[in-house]
């Protein structure tokens, strides 16, 4: 064999193994990119949901056991599906990337709705109101309304939905000729909260649930400010065009609304029912 010869098998070698190795990658992505239709969830006989693992009053672990609003919502849903429901307990930034992909069938906690979701991600009926509003430190006198935020640091989760409302805030604060200093962003809001509570941070944006439950419980620490943008919800999500898994959990939703329970549950965790919460929401932003 020529040293022409020898080189051309020897690329030609190099090729198939490129060409199956990338073969096998696509196939790999391809697999789990597939979410399962409610028929095969059926087939397989159970549904796997990811909730957070520390989202009050959503969802959080007290005494080594999973509790707050929708992990009751869980455990009805448990006795009504047709089907084993498998629960896996994770960080948030891992969550909806794990739905998308098809790891998880469906995030079962307070995704806020946004138009860039929208694009990946089909989401239930509204499970709450969710409007952002800021929280300080109570010792805090520097701010007093939107206007004295101006110069402020901000705290707030990487990845959630919140970032992509700034711009509202942004603009409140423009028409005073205000902007924020800086924004600083967190792995999860405990993290968010302690910063300010030390005075790392000057502010944290949040929805109004999650920062009155935190007021509530350490109100000689923090102060709940005003309302920094327009109407916004939470609902469950799934995977873009997964219908009969939506359709499924719109229905159970749906009941749970008619029945009351729902709203016994707001109230239980959130303080007040929320009764007239659409039943779609599309979001501008």
């Amino acid at each position: 064999m020529t040293g022409v010869s020898r080189r051309w098998h020897k690329t030609l070698g190099i090729i198939t193994v490129v060409a199956a190795v990338t073969a096998v990658v696509l196939q790999i992505m391809a697999g789990p990119a597939k979410a399962a239709p409610l028929d095969e969830i059926k087939k397989r006989g159970s549904l796997i949901v990811a909730t957070e693992d520390d989202f009050r009053p959503f969802e959080f672990v007290q005494d080594g056991k999973p509790t707050g609003f929708d992990n009751e919502l869980l455990a009805m849903l448990r006795k009504a599906a047709p089907f084993q429901i498998n629960q896996e307990i994770i960080p948030w930034t891992g969550l909806l990337a794990g739905v998308t992909t098809g790891k998880y069938d469906v995030a079962l906690t307070a995704v806020l709705i946004t138009k860039e979701r929208s694009l990946s991600l089909d989401f239930t009926m509204p499970i709450a109101d969710a409007t952002h509003y800021y929280v300080k430190r109570k010792n805090d006198g520097s701010i007093k309304e939107i206007k004295d935020l101006n110069g402020k640091v901000l705290g707030i989760q990487a990845g959630s939905g919140l970032l992509q409302r700034l711009p509202e805030l942004e603009a409140m604060l423009a028409k005073t000729g205000g902007k924020i200093a800086k924004v600083v962003e967190y792995t999860s809001y405990p993290e968010a909260y302690q910063d300010l509570a030390l005075g790392r941070t000057d502010f944290v944006i949040n929805t109004v649930i999650n920062l009155q439950a935190l007021v509530d419980e350490k109100s000689n620490v923090f102060a709940l400010g005003q309302a920094v943008s327009g109407p916004s919800f939470p609902a469950w999500a799934v995977k873009k065009d997964n219908a009969e898994l939506l359709a499924f959990l719109n229905g159970f939703l749906a009941e749970k609304r008619k029945d009351g329970t729902m709203a016994a549950l707001q109230k239980k965790w959130f303080g007040k029912s929320f009764d007239d919460l659409p039943t779609t929401f599309t979001p501008v932003f």
